[in-house]
């Protein structure tokens, strides 16, 4: 079997939510699976020395027109979010929680969390909102809410950032094809053209 294309990202990234909604179609048409892995941009960040976007001169700005122009095009809801951006810790321990039970599932979550923030402008980060979304996929509230302090579901969030820091991931989303890294929503193109032809 073809191996997969592992796909990072951060749930406070407008980009990696753009990239959910294709990423999964892509690697259908040939014939990959998709492994997802939410991480921190904010342990990133201590690396890197990057900044939240709307925290940027000159360049915030653009990026907000940008979003709303990005959406647009890919005819995707989107709203710019009250609250921008948010920590990630709660809905990717919910997502890895989920993923050890049921990996399609996870995924539906991955979705499902990224369109209560950037449509519906719920504050994701806060463990209630995260459990509620999960609720609504028929995870039991109560045993997500557990999961989100436990210490070793801390810890498995917390190993993958790591993992993925090792693995050279700085931003989000990120795509690692059969080990040629990708980075940017606006390199799907790239990434199925790579897939397509072998690479160049």
């Amino acid at each position: 079997m073809a191996t997969p294309i592992d796909f990072y990202f951060d749930f406070s990234s407008p980009y990696g939510y753009f990239a959910s909604a294709r990423i999964d179609e892509l690697a259908a048409k040939h014939g990959r699976n998709v492994i997802w892995h939410p991480i921190l941009l904010g342990a990133v960040f201590k690396i890197t020395g990057q900044q939240p976007l709307p925290t940027i001169p000159l360049k915030g700005g653009y990026a907000k027109h940008d979003l709303a122009r990005s959406a647009r095009l890919l005819g995707m809801p989107y709203k710019s979010p009250t609250k921008f951006p948010v920590a990630g810790q709660a809905p990717s321990r919910a997502f890895y929680w989920v993923a050890d039970r049921d990996p399609p599932l996870a995924t539906k979550l991955a979705r499902a969390l990224y369109h209560a923030y950037f449509v519906e402008d719920r504050d994701i980060s806060s463990p209630e909102i995260t459990a509620n979304v999960a609720a609504k996929l028929g995870v039991d509230k109560d045993q997500v809410l557990q999961a989100l302090s436990d210490p070793a579901v801390k810890q498995r969030l917390a190993t993958e950032v790591d993992a993925a820091i090792e693995r050279g991931i700085f931003g989000s989303p990120f795509f690692i094809v059969d080990k040629e890294p990708f980075w940017g929503s606006d390199r799907l193109d790239q990434v199925d053209k790579w897939l397509t032809t072998g690479g160049w």
